[in-house]
């Protein structure tokens, strides 16, 4: 059955699906935005550090006062999931000890959680989705961020019977872009600091999109949900047009760009030179797939496809995503599927602290987007060979080592946290799957 039908039928019975929210933000609102036209869906209970600002959020984003005032609005998400008043709890704060937190009581008290948290999915996603299947519930990725938008377009490819060559997304690139810095990221989207501010946009969380690590984070999750590997010097970032994709994104062996077939790879919107790509991808998703036969191959040119010179090669994209707007697609599949849309399985790929300057000793690291270090992604078992220190752990700790610009912080030069849960659950995570 339609998700849409099933929902009319909740409706129908006034059996609603009951949401959930954690993290009022941006994609948390834009989810809340569509809330008022889903029928046999509610939200129940918003659960925000500052409950007096996410009701502002749903009323600047159409609710009215009924609306309003038959939700529940509370500072502790805990009491929201121990409760018996959700079937499905969002996880949006993008702090991966929260969403580690938050992700392991949905398990224990029995509520399907959709993780707009990637940042906690790519430290101990395979443990918590573990924890989750366990327990009977669903653990899933958001649709409408890149990450699920990607999955929907792997499985498309494997289901139908062709192998998946690459899988990723697009973004705006320069190498120097990992440098980038809350002090600098603001002149690179065209805006300044007084614009961003009266925009409501944060400046570190704006700033680990253009510094490359919610690039790693995303393409680590796709690595761990679909089976693909990760670049061994991580992700390139090579121009491509929409266009181009199969001709670019094939393993160099055959002429490509790839270092093998069957990763992870984001493409740029920029050229080297900062020249834009004509018909770029840089809101969008992709997935290139390879035909298993010559007739597969021939119907590729017989049926339209845009393929490589070769003919064998050819790609899916989406040129956007919606996040929030989209996320109802998780909520529902978990809710009246019992399905994901992804979620993690093994541990492929893992995205490691690297110092953006050179670092001194007692410096303290300030975590995704900040000052210090961005996330860059790594094959999962060089990662736990040099002990390199995940970027979702280094946040607030101290280096007791220099670290050159460049280098891969280790947990060896800092002073680590390991009684907090977070530590003790990656650890988890690398016992059952590293």
């Amino acid at each position: 059955m339609y998700l849409y039908s099933s929902l009319l039928q909740r409706e129908t019975d006034s059996n609603p699906v009951r949401v959930g929210l954690i993290g009022a933000g941006k994609f948390g609102s834009m989810f809340l935005a569509q809330v008022p036209t889903t029928p046999g869906l509610v939200v129940t209970t918003i659960a925000d550090l500052d409950p007096a600002q996410a009701m502002l959020r749903c009323r600047e984003v159409g609710w009215d006062d009924a609306r309003v005032a038959g939700t529940e609005f509370v500072d502790d998400a805990e009491v929201m999931i121990r409760g018996d008043k959700v079937d499905v709890v969002v996880e949006a704060t993008g702090h991966p000890a929260a969403g580690i937190k938050h992700a392991l009581l949905c398990a224990e008290h029995g509520k399907h959680v959709v993780m707009v948290n990637v940042e906690a999915d790519v430290l101990a996603g395979p443990y918590l989705a573990q924890q989750a299947r366990q327990a009977g519930v669903v653990y899933s990725m958001a649709y409408g961020d890149q990450p699920a938008l990607t999955m929907e377009m792997v499985d498309w490819a494997r289901s139908c019977g062709f192998e998946v060559v690459a899988a990723g997304k697009g973004t705006k690139y320069l190498p120097g872009y990992h440098a980038s810095t809350p002090d600098t990221v603001w002149s690179h989207y065209g805006l300044s600091a007084e614009e961003a501010a009266a925009a409501g946009m944060r400046s570190q969380m704006f700033n680990s999109f253009l510094d490359g690590t919610k690039s790693g984070i995303e393409m680590a999750a796709i690595a761990n949900a679909a089976g693909l590997q990760a670049p061994a010097n991580g992700l390139a970032f090579p121009p491509c047009s929409a266009d181009d994709l199969a001709q670019v994104l094939r393993p160099q062996s055959v002429g490509g760009q790839l270092e093998f077939s069957g990763q992870v790879e984001v493409v740029s919107s920029l050229e080297r030179n900062g020249d834009p790509v004509d018909r770029d991808l840089r809101w969008g998703v992709y997935c290139v797939f390879e035909a298993p036969n010559d007739y597969s191959a021939a119907c590729f040119r017989q049926y339209g496809m845009n393929t490589d010179d070769s003919g064998r090669y050819s790609a899916m994209y989406k040129p956007f995503h919606l996040i929030g707007l989209e996320l109802n697609i998780s909520i529902l599949s978990a809710a009246l599927r019992g399905q994901p849309t992804g979620a993690p399985l093994c541990f492929n790929a893992d995205v490691a602290a690297v110092a953006k300057r050179d670092l001194a000793v007692g410096e303290t690291l300030d975590g995704e987007g900040g000052y210090t270090v961005w996330g860059k992604i790594m094959p999962a078992q060089a990662s736990i060979a040099a002990q390199a220190l995940p970027i979702g752990l280094a946040s607030d700790v101290k280096l007791t080592a220099p670290i050159k610009q460049g280098q891969v912080v280790t947990q060896k030069d800092i002073v680590a946290n390991t009684d907090t849960q977070a530590w003790q659950v990656r650890h988890a995570m690398l016992r059952d799957f590293g």
